[in-house]
């Protein structure tokens, strides 16, 4: 399903009643170039058969469905910020039936990250662990300080997020982790530390550490630290609301509509290449 480049996109929006797709939804309601075309949640969730906007204390005319191929129907592409195994599920559908998609879930292995590069082969994806413009950009800071503090600087990542996330460390500070590798020429997996406890001895050179805060209502803070000799670089982002993510979203959903096919990150959408 594909509309032109010039109509407003038709969205669809996975975990349609969670804090991120309600905010999504917010967005999308607000956007000139974005129409909501569907509402998807799990079966048995109270919001399935409500209106998507009725948070808002409007109407949409798009109902919340656990069908998945109803909620897609009429959808060019779909926003899904969700979990792993409910991602992989709305990709191969999405595939099948030629919906582009925005992917911001994260915690995926190896393995189901190889299942979404091949269903980049039939239909457009943007697949970024954070799809918040000021993170992007920072990404892109980041690696232009790994390539100037190659030697001589020990580095750390720090990041914080509200107590209800489930994955450690974060998709947006293991992304920060390997930008930083490989503008050294390096792999993440061979310099990772992800724990610290007891006698650890001093800290091996080339690491690459990270620490994980989990409590109240933090929506996203991190943190790269450069550490040398008689000084230190800090670079950070922190987030005050999911509204970002929500607007970097619908720049990638701008981004899909000039494309067939292909696996894409915020990079590619925000031209930091």
């Amino acid at each position: 399903m594909t509309s032109s480049s010039s109509a407003p996109r038709r969205v669809a929006v996975a975990g349609a009643s969670g804090r991120m797709g309600r905010m999504l939804i917010e967005a999308i309601q607000a956007s000139d170039g974005c129409v909501l075309a569907g509402a998807l949640d799990q079966p048995g969730n109270p919001a399935v058969g409500t209106d998507a906007a009725a948070f808002l204390g409007c109407a949409s005319g798009v109902v919340i469905t656990a069908d998945l191929r109803e909620g897609l129907k009429d959808a060019d592409v779909l926003i899904d910020f969700t979990r792993p195994e409910g991602t992989l599920a709305h990709l191969a559908v999405c595939a099948e039936l030629g919906v582009q998609m925005v992917i911001g879930t994260t915690g995926f292995s190896d393995a189901q990250k190889a299942q979404i590069e091949a269903a980049a082969q039939k239909v457009g994806i943007v697949f970024a662990p954070n799809m918040s413009v000021g993170v992007n950009v920072t990404l892109k800071l980041l690696q232009m300080a790994a390539q100037a503090l190659r030697t001589g600087y020990d580095i750390e990542i720090i990041e914080a997020h509200h107590k209800h996330k489930v994955d450690a460390p974060s998709g947006t500070a293991l992304k920060m982790g390997e930008v930083i590798a490989e503008a050294q020429g390096t792999r993440l997996a061979d310099r990772a530390v992800y724990e610290r406890y007891g006698h650890t001895g001093e800290r091996k050179a080339d690491t690459i550490g990270f620490a994980t805060v989990r409590g109240g209502d933090i929506v996203g803070d991190h943190t790269v630290l450069f550490a040398g000799t008689g000084e230190r670089v800090e670079i950070s982002h922190k987030s005050s609301s999911r509204a970002g993510y929500a607007q970097g979203s619908l720049r990638a959903v701008g981004f899909l509509a000039t494309q067939r096919a292909g696996l894409f990150d915020m990079f590619d959408v925000l031209n930091l290449k």
